[in-house]
């Protein structure tokens, strides 16, 4: 039996996904986010155990993560028969994350500005 070492939120990581999903990031995105930014690769597997999520929602958010080129994924070397297990890492440093995050955040704080000054133009 294969034995894997499993690496759990701290209090710490709890509250960065916490702030995540306050200012909109979805929860599944943002918990997979921490996670491999405090570990160097892990399976999919290892997130699910050490963030608590279930097998569907590390799924879906390492789509939408590969699709925005923030995570890559590489094949293990199988150590035994059957599907080799994918290893996933950050593409970009954690930071350069944030700074995208906080880009498309001010994006969609000017786009709802400038339709509230639309309703006004229409008010008066």
């Amino acid at each position: 039996m294969r034995q894997e070492n499993v690496t759990y939120f701290t209090d710490k990581e709890e509250e960065l996904s916490n702030l995540l999903i306050a200012i909109g990031i979805p929860r599944n995105i943002a918990k997979v986010l921490v996670f491999l930014a405090n570990a160097p690769e892990a399976t999919s597997r290892a997130i699910e155990r050490g963030a608590d999520m279930r097998q569907p929602e590390v799924s879906l958010a390492m789509r939408y993560l590969m699709e925005q080129w923030w995570i890559k994924s590489r094949d293990s070397s199988a150590e035994s028969k059957g599907r080799p297990m994918k290893i996933y890492e950050l593409a970009i440093p954690f930071s350069e994350i944030i700074n995208r995050i906080e880009n498309e955040k001010k994006n969609e704080a000017k786009d709802q500005l400038a339709r509230v000054r639309q309703l006004r133009n229409h008010i008066h």
